[in-house]
């Protein structure tokens, strides 16, 4: 399986009291290649998970490869937060947004359905999201 990670997912399976926590292992053991993210999701998940060595060991023991830099996409990046400034969209949000535009065979894999269904790549296009069941 080719994805990217959010947030929700990475703290979900490095959380086992997270009610997501089942789902994402089970994510995590069909992961062929490492999953994209950036430094935004990476520091969320730090703060979340209030550990910047469990967020950094995802990245050295393979689940995750930062894929992603901001100064590359700052145009792209500030006509999404306009686009979705109604939401008020966080910075990891509209990477992965722009991740899927250039990664269009991956899935973003997400617990943060409600966004993910409005936000769109490429304007118009439904982004393809792996989340945990209803």
């Amino acid at each position: 399986m080719k994805g990217i990670a959010d947030t929700g997912f990475l703290v979900a399976f490095a959380n086992r009291g997270d009610r997501h926590h089942d789902w994402a292992v089970g994510v995590a053991e069909r992961i062929s290649v490492p999953l994209l993210t950036c430094e935004a999701v990476l520091a969320e998940t730090a703060y979340h998970l209030q550990s910047t060595r469990l967020a950094l060991a995802m990245v050295e023991e393979g689940l995750l490869q930062l894929a992603f830099d901001c100064r590359d996409h700052l145009p792209q990046l500030a006509a999404l937060a306009r686009r979705y400034a109604d939401r008020a969209p966080d910075l990891a949000d509209l990477c992965l947004v722009r991740m899927s535009e250039l990664h269009p065979r991956h899935s973003i894999v997400t617990v943060d359905r409600a966004d993910f269904r409005v936000y769109r790549r490429n304007k118009r296009e439904i982004i393809p999201l792996v989340c945990p069941p209803d």
